[in-house]
C-alpha cells in the first residue's frame, strides 16, 4: 500500500470539515426539534430537513433514530458545561442564577422530551440513563467547583445537590408558564441558603 501524499491529506481535510458541519448541523437540528415537537413529532426526516442535508446523510452519521436524539442532547449538553466551565470567578448569586439557566432553555426542554421518551421505549431507557448520570455528575462536579465549596463538611454536597434539584423543578414549571418572576424570588432564597451553608 502507497504512502499518503499530501495531496492525499488536502483532499481528505476539506471532506472531513464538511462532515464534522454536517454532524454539528444535524445535531443542533435535532435538539431545536425535539425541543419544539417532542419526540412524536421528530423523525430523522424532519431533522434532515431543518439541517438541510439529506435523510441518507443523516443515516451515515446517525443510523438509528436513537443515535441522533441521545447524540445531540449529549452534544449541546457538553456546550452548556463547557459554557459553565468557562465563567470568570465572579459571586455566588451570579454562580446559582447561571445553574437555575441551565435546567430552563431548550436543552433541558428537549432532554425533558427524551427522558418521557426513554420510559416508554425500551431502546432509549437504557442510554438516556446512562447519558442522564454522566451529565449529573459533570454539573455537579462543576457546581462544586464554581461556588469553591468543600463537600467534606456536612451537609456542603446534599445542599449542591438540592440547589441542582431545585434548578430541575424550576425548569419544569417554566415548561408550561413563564415563570420568571416567581423564579427570581427563589433563586434569590437558594442563594442566601448556598452562601449560609458554605460560609459555616
Amino acid at each position: 500500500m502507497g504512502a499518503v501524499t499530501a495531496a492525499d491529506r488536502a483532499d481528505r481535510s476539506p471532506k472531513q470539515d464538511r462532515s464534522r458541519v454536517t454532524r454539528q448541523r444535524l445535531l443542533e437540528a435535532a435538539v431545536a426539534c425535539l425541543a419544539e415537537s417532542g419526540w412524536a413529532g421528530s423523525t430523522v426526516s424532519v431533522v434532515a430537513e431543518r439541517a438541510g442535508v439529506s435523510r441518507g446523510a443523516a443515516q451515515h452519521h446517525f443510523p438509528t433514530r436513537e443515535d441522533l436524539f441521545t447524540a445531540a442532547v449529549e452534544y449541546v449538553a457538553e456546550q452548556r458545561s463547557t459554557a459553565l466551565r468557562e465563567l470568570p470567578a465572579q459571586d455566588r448569586a451570579s454562580v446559582v442564577a447561571a445553574l437555575v439557566d441551565l435546567y430552563t432553555g431548550p436543552l433541558f426542554r428537549a432532554a425533558l422530551h427524551l427522558w418521557v421518551a426513554a420510559s416508554n421505549e425500551p431502546q432509549l431507557g437504557s442510554r438516556v440513563t446512562e447519558l442522564e448520570a454522566r451529565v449529573g455528575r459533570e454539573t455537579h462536579r462543576i457546581a462544586v467547583q464554581l461556588l469553591g465549596a468543600d463537600e467534606s463538611r456536612p451537609g456542603v454536597r446534599e445542599t449542591i445537590q438540592g440547589l441542582l434539584d431545585m434548578a430541575r423543578g424550576l425548569g419544569l414549571a417554566n415548561l408550561l408558564t413563564d415563570d420568571g418572576v416567581r423564579r427570581e424570588r427563589v433563586v434569590a432564597q437558594w442563594t442566601v441558603l448556598v452562601e449560609g451553608a458554605l460560609e459555616n
